[in-house]
């Protein structure tokens, strides 16, 4: 039975991302750390029984594993002495482990063996010793993938498992492995590779195969490939097929879906100007181009988070792997928009993206979300807004002090003093003298109506009502948006039957006064302010950073629970217990 490698040979090709496969410790890609700590341990005899390697696809994790195996298994001595943390690739043992036919090195795919059978007749062989190597070794690849069973089956050896014997396990989704197969390996986390690694790796292979590149291209290849090197050669494989000896970004662009960045640029400078009708022009080019109008819309998400990112840190571009048109098309964009409404961008493209993958008619949808980012561009930030609205209440108070109101009209904006509007103690109601029920201003009114249980009016007459004017049998109120339509009429007759006078609840347009609700919330601000002034308070809070007055309650407020004779006794308690 030929293997994959043999007929690869036999073909006369082999893709780069077996070609170029790593074969030792050197030639691992942007995973340093890893690598100088295996070493090390590889080198002071330090060896954990099980490794368990996480990361995403294609960063390099069954290519490691296979590198520990040689490291540890290499005959470059005759099969004697110890382990080696740069094994040779050359010696029998190298070469059989690589070509996947070395009989102490056992992989298993988890992902198409789940079961615990499958975990059983793996171990049935741990108690035998390696045949020809130093140690006998299981990689088990997608680990996460076997069942609660056979994670089971495996817990007893893997904890103790034969001298001879390593384990070497691989997994995209470390989430899923029980925490009592974690303990017992030594973990190692395999990173993204970053653009700028992955590009020069890429460069060298390219040169490697005489193909000649440029920057541009293989940045579109690394930036495609998220982080994965073997996802990168496949790309940078399929890219080298459709050019003729010359890879230009044009071709990646092409076998992508991409757009030309200065063509976003372009896009996005149109939409933040409002001028729909150039920046829909431009899109219609894309997309005859071959664009798709999803990928546009993540294209001009892209540049809302890479125009956010240099307006937060301008220097970002000289340590990100930037193209020039980044940098330079940026970096002139985080000057001119605003913080908020980049924001306010990212909002609007994310539910548009979402709207245009599932729209029947991709294109329109997308042209409704650029017509929305156009419109909202016209719109100014936030702290002008505030500015106008306050410069406008100056205003309108200037002129009103002017106009003289009558003393009988309250501002909306002003506090009454708390004696003025504080609420009589609660009523107590005889219904044999009904006739003695005489409310003698509003707050009254609303007691009345709390303490007959009438919950809802009482309620709605604290926080919506605006009073107007008050005398006894007639109340003059504007409700807001909230109120109930039909609280006047309620009110009035509960009144009238309590009382037995006649009561009229009118509706009024002048603007009263604040709500109860309101009055006690600014007399209960007005207390923190004052607080917050004491010096006692300030040296708190400056102690204390982060500390706030969440309520202020007077001495008088404080329930009063035990006597001075009380509190001496639980003092001589206390001292006597301690």
């Amino acid at each position: 039975m030929t293997t994959n490698l043999e007929n690869e040979i036999s073909s006369g090709y082999r893709v780069l991302a077996r070609k170029y496969r790593p074969s030792n410790f050197t030639e691992l890609v942007g995973q340093d750390g890893m690598v100088q700590t295996l070493k090390n341990s590889i080198i002071s005899g330090r060896i954990a029984h099980a490794f368990m390697l996480t990361g995403v696809r294609g960063v390099g994790k069954t290519t490691t594993a296979r590198i520990i195996a040689k490291a540890l298994n290499c005959a470059r001595l005759g099969g004697s002495g110890l382990e080696t943390a740069d094994p040779c690739g050359s010696c029998e043992s190298c070469r059989a482990i690589s070509e996947d036919r070395h009989i102490d090195v056992v992989e298993m795919d988890a992902a198409s063996r789940t079961g615990v059978d499958d975990i059983r007749e793996l171990i049935d062989g741990v108690r035998y010793r390696p045949s020809g190597g130093r140690f006998k070794i299981y990689i088990i690849d997608e680990v996460h993938m076997l069942s609660k069973n056979a994670f089971n089956a495996l817990l007893k050896t893997l904890e103790e498992p034969p001298e001879h014997v390593k384990f070497i396990f691989a997994t995209t989704e470390i989430r899923k492995v029980p925490v009592t197969v974690l303990s017992r390996c030594q973990r190692f986390d395999l990173k993204r590779i970053n653009v700028g690694v992955l590009t020069a790796h890429l460069q060298i292979i390219a040169k490697k195969e005489n193909i000649k590149t440029d920057t541009h291209a293989l940045q579109l290849i690394s930036n495609a490939a998220d982080g994965s090197v073997r996802d990168g050669l496949s790309l940078l494989d399929q890219a080298i097929s459709l050019s003729d000896g010359a890879l230009t970004g044009t071709i990646v662009q092409s076998m992508l879906g991409l757009v030309d960045r200065s063509n976003i640029y372009d896009l996005y400078e149109s939409l933040m100007k409002g001028d729909i009708k150039t920046a829909l022009e431009t899109f219609s080019s894309m997309y005859e181009n071959g664009a798709e109008p999803a990928l546009v819309l993540q294209d001009l998400l892209d540049v809302t988070y890479w125009v956010t990112r240099l307006k937060i840190d301008p220097n970002i571009s000289e340590t990100e792997f930037a193209s020039e048109i980044e940098q330079l098309r940026g970096s002139h964009l985080a000057n001119k928009v605003e913080m908020s409404t980049l924001t306010r961008n990212w909002q609007l493209i994310i539910k548009g993206l979402k709207e245009t993958t599932n729209a029947p008619a991709p294109r329109q949808a997308a042209e409704m979300v650029m017509v929305r980012l156009a419109y909202a561009a016209d719109l100014p930030p936030a702290t002008t807004l505030i500015e106008k609205i306050e410069s406008d209440s100056s205003t309108s108070k200037a002129n009103k002090e002017k106009t003289s109101p009558p003393s009988n009209v309250i501002p909306r904006n002003s506090i009454p003093d708390e004696r003025a509007v504080s609420a009589a103690p609660n009523l107590k109601v005889n219904n044999d003298l009904q006739t003695s029920i005489s409310p003698k201003n509003f707050q009254e009114v609303v007691d009345l109506f709390d303490s007959r249980k009438e919950a809802a009016i009482c309620s709605n007459l604290r926080r919506n009502i605006h009073l107007v004017h008050f005398e006894p049998g007639h109340i003059e109120i504007r409700p807001n948006a909230h109120a109930p339509r039909d609280l006047a009429s309620r009110a009035a007759a509960k009144l009238s039957d309590w009382t037995r006078t006649r009561w009229v609840v009118s509706i009024s347009q002048e603007t009263g006064k604040p709500t109860l609700e309101e009055q006690s919330q600014a007399r209960e601000q007005q207390k923190k302010d004052a607080i917050e002034m004491l010096p006692a308070v300030r040296a708190i809070k400056k102690a204390f950073p982060g500390a706030a007055i969440s309520k202020v309650t007077s001495k008088s407020e404080l329930p009063i629970s035990e006597t001075k004779n009380n509190l001496k006794n639980d003092y001589r308690i206390m001292e006597k217990d301690r």
